[in-house]
C-alpha cells in the first residue's frame, strides 16, 4: 500500500478530530482570503479612481463623504454647486484641467453621470465599441454596465430618479447607448456617461429653458405676424395711391427670412461651460454637483483649496487626504481581522498536532509491526507528515472555497457603482496562502513524526 493511501486510511479512522482540525484550517485560510483580496483591490480602487484629480469642489458638508461620492461614487453627493461659480475656479492659471460631473440617476444601479468629454481624458479612457456622445440622451457606458446589463450599441435605457435602482423611472426620456468604454479596472466601468445636458433635461431644467425659448419664439412669430398685417394695410393703403417698390419689397423678404433664422437657431451646447455666457449661466441657474480639478503647478496645492474654502460658499476636498483617511480607518478593522485569522490559523496547527500525537499513541503497535514487517524509520516518519499534508491541504481547499464564497456574496450586497471586487479571479497570492496552510501542517506533524521516527520495536511489543 503507497504511503498516501495508508495516511487516508489513518485519517478516515479519526473523523471527529480530523474534521475539527480541517475546519479550523479552512476557516483561517478564508479569513486571511478575504482580508487579502478585499483590501489590495480597495487600495488599487482608491488609486485608480482618483488617478490624475487632485482637487474635487463641491457643496459644503463632509470632505469625505463629497470623495466617497464623486470619486468612487458609494454615498450621496453633499449637494449642488453653481456652474457659474464653478467655472470661475475653472478658469484660474494654476489649473490646467476642470471637469464638471452632474449626478442624479442611475439605471439598474449604475449611476449615471452627466459631464463633457474632458472627462475621459481626465481618466485616460478609450473607446473600445462605437463612439462619443454628440447629442443629449447619447450615453457612453463602462465594460461592467455592458456584461452585466448585456447592452450593445443602440440600445435604450430609461434612467430612475435618484441613486436607488427601485426609485421612479424617467420613461420619457429614454438614454441611446452609442460607445462602450475599454475596461480601466476603476469604478468607471460600472458607470454610465453622458452630457451635462441630458442630466439637466431629465430634471427639468432644460424643460423650463425650452419653454422660454418657446415663449420667446412665438412672441416674436406674433410680432412679425402682426407687424406683416400692418405692412399688409399699409400697403393696401398705399397702392390706392401708388405702386409698391420692388426694391422695398425685396429688402421686406430679407428681413423677414433673417427674423425666421434668428428665431428657428436653437443652440447646440456640446461642452456648455466653453458655448454657453456667464449671462445665460447665471439666469438658467445651471447647477452640477462637483468639479474635479487637475493642478498646472504644484503651487495650487496651497493656493486653490484656500480660494475655495474661504471666499466661495463651495468646499475644496483633496482626494489624496481623505483616501488616506478611509484607508487608515479601515486599516484597523483589517489588521484586527488579520490577527484574527492568524490566531485562527495556529489554533489549527495546534489541532493537527493533536489529532496526530493522540493516534500515534494508539497506533504504536501497527507502527511496531510494520517495522517488523520491513518499514523503515523514514516510512513512519514520512507516513506522519503525509497525514498532517493532507488535512491541511484539504483544509486549505475548502478555505479557499469558502472565501470567494464570501466575497461574492459581499458583492451582491453593494451597489453595482461599488462592485470593485472580482470574484472568481486567482490572485496570486491565493498559492501562498494555501502554501503557508500546507506547511502549518507539516510544523504541525513534526513532533509526533519523530515520535514516530524513534518507535521501539521490542518494547512497543512487550508492552502489549
Amino acid at each position: 500500500m503507497s504511503t498516501f493511501a495508508l495516511a487516508w486510511k489513518n485519517i478516515t479512522q479519526q473523523w471527529g478530530s480530523t474534521l475539527l482540525s480541517i475546519f479550523l484550517t479552512a476557516f483561517g485560510v478564508a479569513i486571511l482570503l478575504v482580508i487579502y483580496i478585499s483590501g489590495d483591490s480597495f487600495e488599487k480602487q482608491l488609486s485608480n479612481n482618483s488617478r490624475n484629480v487632485d482637487l474635487v469642489i463641491g457643496a459644503k458638508g463632509s470632505p469625505l463623504q463629497l470623495i466617497l461620492s464623486t470619486l468612487y461614487h458609494v454615498d450621496n453627493p453633499t449637494g449642488n454647486i453653481p456652474l457659474s461659480e464653478a467655472d470661475k475656479i475653472a478658469q484660474n492659471p494654476f489649473v490646467q484641467v476642470a471637469v464638471p460631473i452632474s449626478l442624479g440617476d442611475n439605471f439598474k444601479g449604475h449611476r449615471i453621470i452627466g459631464t463633457d468629454t474632458s472627462f475621459l481624458s481626465l481618466y485616460e479612457l478609450t473607446i473600445s465599441e462605437g463612439k462619443v456622445w454628440k447629442k443629449s440622451f447619447e450615453i457612453v457606458i463602462g465594460q461592467e454596465v455592458a456584461r452585466k446589463q448585456q447592452l450593445k450599441i443602440g440600445d435604450q435605457i430609461h434612467s430612475a430618479h435618484g441613486l436607488s435602482a427601485d426609485a421612479h423611472v424617467h420613461d420619457e426620456h429614454p438614454f441611446t447607448v452609442v460607445g462602450i468604454l475599454q475596461r480601466s479596472n476603476s469604478v468607471i466601468d460600472n458607470l454610465i456617461l453622458c452630457n451635462l445636458v441630458s442630466i439637466w433635461d431629465v430634471h427639468g431644467i432644460a424643460h423650463e429653458e425650452e419653454a422660454h425659448h418657446d415663449h420667446n419664439e412665438n412672441s416674436q412669430e406674433a410680432h412679425k405676424h402682426n407687424h406683416l398685417e400692418d405692412d399688409h394695410h399699409h400697403d393696401h393703403d398705399h397702392n390706392a395711391h401708388s405702386h409698391p417698390s420692388t426694391t422695398s419689397s425685396t429688402d421686406s423678404a430679407n428681413t423677414n427670412q433673417a427674423e425666421e433664422e434668428f428665431v428657428t437657431e436653437k443652440p447646440q451646447p456640446e461642452e456648455f461651460i466653453k458655448s454657453i455666457g456667464q449671462d445665460m449661466i447665471a439666469d438658467q441657474g445651471a447647477e452640477i454637483t462637483a468639479l474635479l480639478i487637475k493642478y498646472s503647478s504644484p503651487a495650487a496645492i496651497a493656493t486653490i483649496p484656500r480660494l475655495v474654502n474661504q471666499t466661495t460658499n463651495m468646499q475644496a476636498a483633496s482626494p489624496a487626504i481623505e483616501s488616506s483617511r478611509i484607508f487608515s480607518l479601515l486599516g484597523v478593522g483589517l489588521d484586527s481581522l488579520t490577527i484574527l485569522a492568524y490566531i485562527i490559523m495556529i489554533i489549527a496547527g495546534l489541532s493537527v498536532f493533536l489529532s496526530l500525537y493522540n493516534a500515534l499513541k494508539e497506533r504504536k503497535y501497527d507502527m511496531a509491526i510494520m517495522r517488523t514487517m520491513g518499514a523503515t524509520k523514514t516510512k513512519l516518519f514520512t507516513l506522519v507528515i503525509v497525514e498532517g499534508l493532507v488535512i491541511t491541504l484539504i483544509g486549505g481547499f475548502i478555505g479557499l472555497l469558502m472565501g470567494h464564497s464570501i466575497l461574492y456574496y459581499i458583492s451582491t450586497q453593494t451597489s453595482q457603482s461599488a462592485d470593485f471586487i472580482e470574484v472568481f479571479k486567482l490572485y496570486p497570492n491565493e498559492v501562498l496562502i494555501l502554501v503557508a496552510a500546507v506547511l502549518l501542517g507539516v510544523i504541525a506533524a513534526l513532533i509526533p513524526a519523530f515520535k514516530a521516527y524513534n518507535t521501539t520495536i521490542s518494547k512497543t511489543l512487550a508492552s502489549r
